[in-house]
């Protein structure tokens, strides 16, 4: 089930193009920028067409790194069509490509774990640096509803450099490789249930969970219950942000219903309907969290600051707001680094 819905391409490149120039030559980005007038057909002047286009350059040369990335804006934001669809399938077969090339280990597989009374299969990969022990512990890590695990490779590097532990990388159910399955609360806390019961026999038995934005509501869940040793909450919405007459900015309400397994644009009501189910207050109100750490920018248009600050005064819990940033603190994102990487080393290595 999806759904195209009246988009303007250039809203996509005003909020975006920090995270699209973190992957990808900014000229190659702006030349992409200029040529763009329209979303969804596939044709010269379309959004999938002119980043595709792109991407096959760099197959060509060989940068199948960039291609990739490439491809991953191709798909962006949601795969909402067949010519979405088959980006994203390119952008998996050149990320295969690109992984003899990683400087870290990385290895892909597939997981079948239990979902609603039976199976659920997705892909994940793991990572981390060279020469990491067998024996370390594990951190479960995904983006959102737009951004995936592919797509945020480069930062996946830059945390299993600076941690000692090994990376699982995953798509949250509704988005990316996992889309297959509707995007839901209690479905999705089932699918990571079992990722961390396999994470638990892959290394020492610790692990944590990194979630950015939409995978932070997850990562807010495993710590608020106390499932996981150690939780980083990166831009997650928990609370406030599905209250009723919530507005979305910059195409998040299509990519939301995509996500959420419409198959046309839902209105007002459904959408709230749906929503309700995701308010993580009853957990908010018990006392179960295990470590966790909260982190969010300042001017975030899309999770409300009440979603970071909620976490304040909580035991074993450090809320960091980052100023002058948006969602995710993308723009200053070494800065939310700086703080993630050693909180998450001393959680789990202490």
């Amino acid at each position: 089930m999806s759904f195209t819905w009246p988009l303007d391409p250039q809203d996509l490149f005003v909020e975006r193009y920090p995270q699209m120039t973190l992957g990808l030559p900014a000229d190659e980005v702006d030349v992409v920028r200029a040529a763009v007038t329209e979303m969804w057909p596939d044709r010269p002047g379309s959004w999938v067409y002119e980043w595709s286009a792109l991407a096959a350059r760099y197959a060509e040369a060989g940068s199948h790194r960039l291609a990739a990335q490439a491809y991953g804006w191709a798909k962006f934001p949601s795969l909402a069509d067949d010519p979405k669809r088959t980006a994203l399938a390119r952008q998996v077969e050149q990320y295969a490509l690109a992984a003899p090339g990683f400087p870290v280990a990385f290895e892909r597989r597939t997981l079948t774990v239990p979902y609603r009374g039976g199976e659920a299969t997705l892909p994940i990969h793991l990572i981390a640096a060279p020469g990491l022990p067998a024996d370390a512990p594990v951190v479960l890590a995904s983006g959102g509803v737009d951004s995936w695990k592919t797509d945020l490779h480069g930062m996946w590097e830059q945390l299993a450099l600076a941690l000692p532990a090994r990376l699982l990388l995953f798509d949250i159910v509704g988005t990316g490789e996992t889309a297959h399955l509707p995007m839901t609360p209690d479905g999705g806390a089932e699918v990571i249930a079992g990722l961390v019961s396999f994470a638990r026999t892959i290394g020492n038995g610790k692990v944590g969970h990194f979630g950015i934005s939409m995978g932070g509501y997850y990562s807010a869940r495993t710590g608020l219950t106390g499932a996981v040793d150690a939780s980083v909450v990166l831009g997650g919405p928990v609370e406030r942000s599905f209250a009723p007459g919530r507005g979305f900015a910059f195409g998040m309400d299509g990519i939301v219903g995509n996500a959420l397994g419409f198959d046309a644009m839902p209105s007002t009501a459904e959408r709230e309907e749906a929503f309700a189910a995701f308010d993580l207050r009853p957990l908010l109100d018990q006392n179960a969290n295990g470590p966790m750490l909260v982190v969010n920018g300042t001017e975030d248009v899309h999770v409300p600051l009440d979603d970071t600050l909620v976490f304040e005064g909580r035991r074993d819990t450090r809320v960091e707001l980052i100023p002058d940033t948006g969602h995710c603190a993308i723009s200053r994102f070494g800065e939310a680094m700086a703080v993630i990487a050693p909180w998450l080393k001393n959680a789990l290595i202490g």
